[in-house]
């Protein structure tokens, strides 16, 4: 089975690859100007391109790896099937996270860029005819990202480094985490045989800041600041109702893999320091 991989040279694309590959399965890993619209076809395509924490800084980026490439793709490439990958980010708005809501945006807020063109990729996928163009909705994946500028990855390379956490959100705010490991095992099973169009892939519960910095400094030790009238930010709770009943789903916990995590970026920044 042939799998080709857009963006593997990112944090999830390279652990799809590495787990994808070691399995067996014929790997394309084309770079991000190769021709993908003439000639062979690419078999299951995991669309991983995307422009995450530094989207704010780089808008055409966003809009062209979210939208501008996947479109050339559908129109001209030939494939089995394709899977794109969004973000429950889009729920932002949302009461609840439910992969039948309708969504909202809202175009003069520059921090909606990201929502707006993830949508528009979502919208691309799902009006096209084809039955095995299908879209997962990833929540805050976590593992070790060295590269990475997100929230998790930033606290926890402060913690180990600096041994001083800076935190501009409330300790009462809340997120969704879901581990690589469960993305890399669950994704190629929805790209090949997945029997819907639209799929949340997270944990399907919320962790508050509180209790992530608890087990963060019971590792690490490391002391926590809470900027002053810090803002509070809560997303929805995200349904895995759908992946549960047709997957089996068992998400882990980043509290259980807490212990784990700090000893991999530990090892890491020691090695590269």
């Amino acid at each position: 089975m042939k799998i080709t991989i857009l963006g593997s040279s990112g944090f999830i694309g390279s652990h799809l690859r590495q787990a994808l590959t070691n399995q067996g399965y014929e790997c394309a890993m084309p770079a991000r100007d190769a021709q993908l619209t003439a000639g062979q076809n690419l078999g299951h395509v995991l669309y991983c391109i995307g422009v995450t924490a530094d989207f704010r800084t780089r808008r055409f980026d966003t809009v062209r790896g979210h939208v501008t490439v996947l479109m050339d793709i559908l129109e001209h490439a030939r494939f089995d099937s394709l899977l794109y990958f969004s973000s429950t980010r889009v729920y932002s708005k949302a009461l609840h996270g439910s992969e039948n809501l309708p969504l909202s945006a809202d175009p003069n807020c520059a921090e909606d860029l990201y929502n707006v063109s993830k949508l528009m990729g979502e919208t691309l996928c799902l009006s096209d005819p084809r039955e095995t163009v299908r879209v997962v909705r990833l929540s805050n994946v976590y593992g070790l990202d060295p590269r990475g500028d997100n929230f998790l990855t930033s606290i926890i390379r402060a913690a180990v480094r600096e041994h001083a956490v800076d935190l501009e959100t409330s300790l009462d705010s809340s997120k969704d985490y879901v581990s690589i490991e469960d993305v890399i095992s669950v994704v190629p099973r929805i790209a090949t045989t997945g029997r819907q169009r639209l799929y949340n892939v997270a944990a399907g519960t919320n962790l508050r800041h509180e209790d992530l910095v608890k087990a963060l400094t019971a590792q690490t030790h490391c002391a926590v600041n809470v900027r002053t009238n810090a803002k509070k930010t809560c997303f929805p709770r995200i349904s895995i109702e759908r992946i549960q009943h047709e997957f089996a789903f068992a998400p882990r916990s980043l509290l259980h893999d807490m212990n784990d995590l700090v000893k991999q970026y530990r090892s890491h920044l020691s090695d590269n320091d």
